[in-house]
């Protein structure tokens, strides 16, 4: 490289909460113009699935035209093994894996990261890329956008100036149990909302061991289509919860925090 050559910034680009939904919001409902136009200037992306990178330019070329056609963009998807296990910690991402993704921030050209929803790096996989950036001397840009967590947790009513994202809690039924009890009494002893997520099709199945295992006066809160016309956060006790014997959709994306 030139020791003339610009290196190129590494932009945090969110995405709309709807992937996996049956409808879209409009993207211009929630992304702002600044974000939208940034986007519509990068060339070069890092993602965590190509077919959903392009389904997203597409959405931003309808609202500002792509630099460059969208056949032609430069589109780069993150390791599987950041997928299935995450890349928060460096031992469980390669590091010349993600110095390859921003090789073309080196070149000088701007790259974008984006995940399916949300905010990159945030409950999804990237920062491994956002490491390897700081490593090279490459700028990181954060752009503005909806943050899934932090919205349900300030409709919650619960704990918000102290709280952890614990991720997802185990599907086997024992260990979900266990986990359960574990951040209940996390949330109880310190005041610590604790907020996680699940994979859609397990909603049902995480709300019933919720009103198993929780103790009554527990607060549970559920978020679900965040940002969508049928967004809705419900917050109750526990006792509370069980009488209406609620059915969750498993399909939608869902947020679930618990607390005081």
């Amino acid at each position: 490289m030139s020791e003339n050559t610009r290196k190129g910034r590494l932009f945090l680009v969110p995405t709309p909460l709807d992937f996996g939904c049956t409808t879209d919001a409009p993207l211009t409902d929630v992304l702002p113009a600044h974000t939208v136009q940034a986007a519509a200037r990068i060339t070069h992306w890092v993602c965590e699935n190509a077919k959903s990178c392009r389904a997203f330019l597409k959405r931003v070329d309808a609202v500002a035209p792509l630099a460059t056609p969208l056949q032609q963009q430069a589109i780069q998807e993150l390791p599987r093994e950041a997928h299935k296990k995450g890349d928060h910690l460096p031992q469980t991402a390669s590091g010349a894996d993600a110095s390859m993704l921003i090789a073309a921030a080196l070149q000088g050209h701007d790259i974008g990261l984006v995940s399916e929803a949300g905010m990159p790096a945030i409950a999804d996989p990237g920062s491994s890329v956002v490491r390897a950036a700081h490593d090279a001397g490459v700028e990181v840009v954060p752009l503005v956008g909806p943050t899934s967590l932090l919205l349900a947790l300030a409709a919650s009513g619960l704990n918000g100036q102290n709280f952890a994202f614990v991720g997802y809690v185990p599907s086997d039924g024992a260990q979900r149990v266990a986990r359960l009890r574990e951040l209940e009494q996390l949330a109880l002893r310190q005041g610590q909302t604790q907020i996680f997520i699940e994979t859609p099709y397990r909603n049902p199945a995480l709300m019933s061991a919720l009103l198993q295992t929780l103790q009554a006066n527990t607060r549970l809160s559920i978020s679900s289509g965040l940002t969508l016309e049928s967004a809705r956060t419900q917050s109750r006790l526990v006792k509370q919860w069980k009488p209406l014997n609620p059915e969750l959709d498993n399909r939608t994306p869902m947020v679930f925090a618990i607390g005081r």
